[in-house]
């Protein structure tokens, strides 16, 4: 069993910059690789970036490669997404999730941080 908490969220100008931190409870953090989703209202959740355990090999969603940087400390239980130059359309819920395979969700999510970038 995993539980999510995310913080970090809030408004920002288009152009600056947000961390958004996870942090997991639960004994088999460090061997489960962990994700960033979002989503908008009448939209689908979408993928945003994730980080394996084993070799922490990274992944990002097109839209956000070259401005956000997932990363995670196990001994911590931490997982973080450093977001630079937001844009109005990065405006969304932003949700943690562990177990994440191939950009889909895995079985644990957080109950997501709002993060609105205004223009």
């Amino acid at each position: 069993q995993v539980q999510l908490v995310e913080s970090g969220g809030g408004l920002v100008q288009a152009g600056g910059s947000l961390r958004l931190s996870c942090a997991a409870s639960g004994q088999h953090f460090s061997t489960m690789d962990m994700g960033w989703f979002r989503q908008t209202p009448g939209k689908e959740r979408e993928f945003v970036a994730s980080i394996a355990w084993i070799n922490k090999y990274i992944d990002y969603a097109n839209n956000v490669k070259g401005r956000f940087t997932i990363s995670r400390d196990n001994a911590k239980k931490m997982v973080y997404l450093q977001m630079n130059s937001l844009r109005p359309d990065d405006t969304a819920v932003y949700y943690c999730n562990a177990g994440v395979r191939d950009g889909v969700g895995g079985g644990y999510w957080g109950q997501g941080t709002q993060v609105t970038v205004s223009s």
